[in-house]
């Protein structure tokens, strides 16, 4: 293997030369001698290529995959159409990463544009941007599109997945911003104290639809208040959800979030995800990271090109409100062949599914004595109240010892989510497993 450092021995001693000094060692000779490694790393033995791929293998074989995925919260399994991996597994975009020289990455750059579009159409909103790590990035990045001067102060629903508010008090700490958590009630948005905690230095406020709980909100009227008070409302959605209820646009939302896994990426054990984000056109110049339209060269022939990138690190640097300077092109890519392969009629009938299906198993765990903890509308996920404390972890027990994996534990039950994939066989078969674990 070469030298991991580009420069030779005569190139690196002659930038030592240019610093004053003639060794690395002198380079840090302020550095106290206990801290300098004096000895080799001490690092077992090289491994034959056979004899990593067993010990690579043994690791896989301690992840256990359940054939039916009852769980969500916020990472949901999906029917992926096999032309989503037959098209981005191509070596020419498997490899795609960021699009620097337009004049060779057209292909890379048509296909952002063409996702770009796509979650516009969707969310309904103007404009949307290249990408974002997951959800959570994309939602905390929007608190300082919102913030200026005088509204520094941003709020979030307790109704919003806990990891979501995490990342959002990270940001809101490193950038010296206050975030204030709304509380719930009954499984929705307290409106009543989030009326009563606007004000005049409020930025804006976050809600999640569906929410954690997967109870439906009334966004419009949420929207609604927090533009009478001056802020700015930004929602994050399901991007499933999104093909049968209002979009955010619809329900008044300045910007919308969320995250990209259900459109076409596995679940892949936690990652890598894709968080989008779209705006109205009044916050387009506050977006992070890059957005990338269209256009047309001296001939008249459609070409791409990275059209805006204002709130980067490498364009304002220290003064920029935001340092994503990435996003992640190959599962924006699969979001984009999933969206065109599923089509509007493909999306609309998942959605129902899932949420026919989640009803359906509501339903059969209330016949059981597992009543919902929250009552109302919901999409695909929904909580059941536990008879004792103990039952939870009974339940999931029962259900993992038949390849099932069960709800998520949230306080005061469990939390439930079906898609599209768990047939009714299915359904039947792990409310019967609940019902003996009773």
């Amino acid at each position: 293997m070469g030298s991991y450092l580009p420069h030779t021995e005569e190139e690196r001693g002659e930038m030592l030369e240019a610093i004053g000094v003639h060794t690395i060692e002198e380079l840090y000779r302020s550095v106290p001698q206990e801290m300098l490694l004096s000895a080799g790393l001490d690092l077992p033995e090289g491994m034959s290529e056979l004899e990593v791929r067993t010990k690579v293998s043994s690791y896989a074989q301690k992840n256990r995959v359940f054939q039916t995925v009852l769980r969500g919260a916020g990472a949901y399994r999906h029917m992926i159409p096999s032309v989503v991996k037959a098209v981005m597994s191509r070596e020419e975009l498997v490899t795609c990463y960021t699009p620097y020289q337009a004049e060779i990455s057209q292909g890379v750059l048509q296909g952002i544009f063409e996702f770009q579009t796509m979650i516009c159409e969707l969310t309904g909103m103007d404009v949307a941007n290249a990408s974002h790590y997951d959800a959570a990035t994309a939602a905390a990045e929007t608190i300082p599109m919102c913030r200026d001067r005088r509204r520094n102060k941003a709020y979030v629903s307790a109704a919003v997945n806990p990891q979501v508010i995490e990342t959002m008090r990270t940001y809101c700490f490193a950038s010296g911003t206050e975030l204030h958590v709304i509380p719930a009630r009954d499984g929705r948005t307290d409106v009543g104290a989030l009326r009563g905690a606007l004000g005049a230095d409020a930025a804006c406020f976050y809600l999640q639809q569906p929410n954690y709980y997967g109870m439906l909100e009334d966004a419009s009227a949420i929207g609604a208040l927090v533009h009478e008070k001056g802020a700015k409302f930004v929602m994050g959605v399901n991007p499933i959800a999104c093909a049968l209820l209002k979009t955010p646009r619809e329900c008044g939302a300045d910007i919308a979030v969320g995250d990209g896994q259900p459109l076409g990426l596995d679940l892949a054990f936690g990652g890598p995800y894709l968080g989008f984000m779209a705006a109205s056109s009044a916050m387009t110049r506050k977006l992070p990271g890059r957005i990338v339209g269209q256009t047309h060269d001296g001939d008249g022939n459609v070409g791409y090109v990275l059209t805006l990138s204002a709130r980067e690190q490498h364009i304002r640097r220290e003064k920029a409100s935001s340092n994503i300077c990435s996003n992640q092109a190959l599962c924006a890519f699969a979001a984009g062949v999933y969206m065109a392969a599923m089509g509007e009629r493909g999306m609309k009938q998942c959605a129902r599914l899932c949420a026919s299906k989640a009803h359906y198993f509501a339903q059969e765990l209330q016949k059981i004595g597992l009543d919902l903890l929250y009552q109302g509308e919901f999409f695909h996920e929904f909580v059941t109240k536990l008879p004792d404390p103990e039952s939870g972890e009974r339940i999931l027990d029962a259900l993992a010892r038949e390849g099932i994996l069960g709800g998520q534990m949230v306080e005061g039950g469990l939390l439930w989510c079906v898609t599209e994939v768990v047939g009714r066989e299915e359904l039947d078969r792990a409310a019967a497993i609940v019902k003996e674990a009773l």
